[in-house]
């Protein structure tokens, strides 16, 4: 066991707007199963990079472990599964029994490792590459979403793998996949980074008790702020009387003499006693004002989303009865699909990777040049989709071209944007150079500002963070759009579908 200490550290990005972290100071131990989350852009993988010693920085980062990246980086050569691991573990040449127990606890037979790397699936390569990064020794992993395009029994499966383990950073947005593994939570916030332990939920219900702390506390500041300010003003305004007075007629008081006299001591007394207190109701208001300005940080914006949904003229949308779908050459996608989409449903598709799911939202859409299939399939006449595609790699360019180009309501589209956690400077910059979730969230904004009759999304939550998930999940049980998707988030899905299609 030991710790990683993280002290004042200062990072931006040459040419960038602003500090992506400033000042920083926390501890990790090496001994925890941390996971890590914030609000996409916030510096995630940026924060990764500087662990990894990738860029420049003030402040400092000490730990007696190396550590580690997944995905790990493979050069294009032709190497056997095992000769991979050997390379990761850097000649250190586990037994191939470890190796093998690594992979029975990843659900995968041992006989992988004899074949050739490049002909595993995406899946196989995942859990022979995080098989040979725990097998290395004196190592602290950074596992950077490895839950995307993973269907829900292989996100069980690694979270069971990851629960037997320790001394990793895993940065995913799966409330449920979080539960499962971690027991210290990382979170980058508005106004800081913190560290908590325990898991996802825990952390969740911690931050909305802060989060309605801090609000009811606002409110009190607020008022006592009121209630001093007018105690402040009413004070001066009798100081100030009271100093005037002392040159009034009617303040002469008769002498032994008989000569009229004014007593200016006592009035200038009460003046200054009166002066004194509105200082005193001002210093209070200030104290205050301090107070308050230190709350509300880290309260994150979640404003509620609309979805512009068209009423269908008829109850069934689509309907596959027997659909068989198949890639040239005879390469079967599914087989006997059969289900219908009705007016009001939000249909999940469910399968194992490969059971063809895209397919099915790509038949649905018209997007069937890449197949053919067999089956009747119906989509009612002048039936308007809305499409999410699981791809983001062709976005480019500005946000407001892109608005124009799919004639979008710009302004309604950069709305959305800000609700989804957009500071005004990303709608300056070029859509390349957004986050993964950031692009993921342009296709979103667009799918809620078009007007259709069905919203087909294909994965519409890889890479975007947690409270964004949550927005939209409340968007969809307030508005309940008709839908069909796919989508791996357990919580997510339990929370929405109304109707489970599963592909074998």
């Amino acid at each position: 066991m030991s710790l990683i200490n993280v002290y004042s550290l200062t990072f931006a990005y040459e040419g960038g707007y602003e500090n992506i972290f400033e000042n920083v100071s926390f501890q990790m131990d090496t001994n925890w199963k941390l996971g890590f989350t914030g609000r996409n852009g916030r510096g995630k993988t940026t924060f990764l990079n500087l662990l990894l010693g990738k860029y420049e920085y003030e402040g400092y980062i000490m730990a007696n472990v190396n550590f580690e990246y997944f995905p790990y980086s493979l050069d294009g050569k032709s190497r056997s599964a095992i000769e991979v691991v050997n390379e990761i573990t850097e000649g250190a040449r586990p037994e191939e029994w470890m190796i093998e127990r690594e992979l029975s606890l990843l659900d995968l037979p041992g006989s992988v490792l004899g074949r050739e790397f490049e002909t595993l699936s995406g899946g196989e390569q995942n859990k022979v590459l995080l098989a040979g990064l725990f097998l290395k020794e004196n190592s602290f992993l950074l596992i950077d979403e490895p839950t995307n395009h993973l269907d829900m029994s292989g996100r069980e499966n690694l979270g069971r793998y990851l629960k037997s383990k320790s001394g990793y950073i895993l940065v995913s947005h799966d409330r449920a996949f979080l539960d499962d593994c971690v027991d210290h939570i990382l979170s980058i916030n508005k106004a800081n980074i913190d560290v908590q332990k325990g898991n996802f939920s825990s952390w969740i219900e911690n931050k909305r008790r802060q989060d309605e702390y801090e609000l009811a506390e606002n409110r009190k500041l607020k008022n006592d702020i009121k209630r001093l300010s007018e105690a402040a003003k009413r004070a001066a305004q009798w100081s100030g009387a009271c100093e005037d007075s002392k040159y009034k007629r009617d303040n002469v008081i008769k002498q032994n003499d008989g000569v009229g006299k004014l007593d200016r001591g006592y009035i200038g007394h009460k003046a200054a006693k009166m002066m004194k207190r509105s200082k005193s109701i001002e210093a209070r208001k200030l104290s205050a004002i301090e107070s308050k300005s230190s709350l509300l940080k880290n309260i994150e914006s979640s404003d509620e989303l609309k979805i512009c949904q068209e009423r269908y003229h008829t109850g069934t949308l689509i309907s596959l009865d027997d659909v068989s779908i198949t890639y040239r050459p005879d390469v079967r996608a599914c087989e006997n699909v059969t289900f219908t989409v009705e007016r009001g449903d939000r249909v999940l598709l469910r399968g194992r990777n490969g059971s063809g799911k895209s397919s099915i939202l790509k038949l649905v859409c018209g997007s069937s040049e890449e197949f053919s299939y067999t089956g009747e399939f119906k989509a009612g006449s002048g039936l308007v989709i809305s499409y999410v595609p699981q791809d983001t790699s062709f976005l480019n360019g500005n946000l407001s071209s892109y608005a124009f180009m799919n004639s979008l309501d710009e302004s309604l589209f950069k709305a959305v944007l800000r609700k989804l956690d957009f500071s005004r400077v990303q709608f300056e910059k070029d859509m390349s150079e957004f986050s993964a979730g950031q692009k993921k969230k342009v296709l979103l904004a667009k799918s809620l500002c078009e007007k259709a009759h069905l919203h087909v999304w294909d994965e519409p939550l890889n890479f975007v963070d947690v409270i964004s998930r949550i927005q939209i999940e409340e968007l969809i049980l307030e508005f309940k759009p008709t839908m069909l998707i796919v989508e791996h988030d357990r919580a997510f899905c339990e929370n929405t579908a109304t109707k489970t299609v599963l592909l074998v």
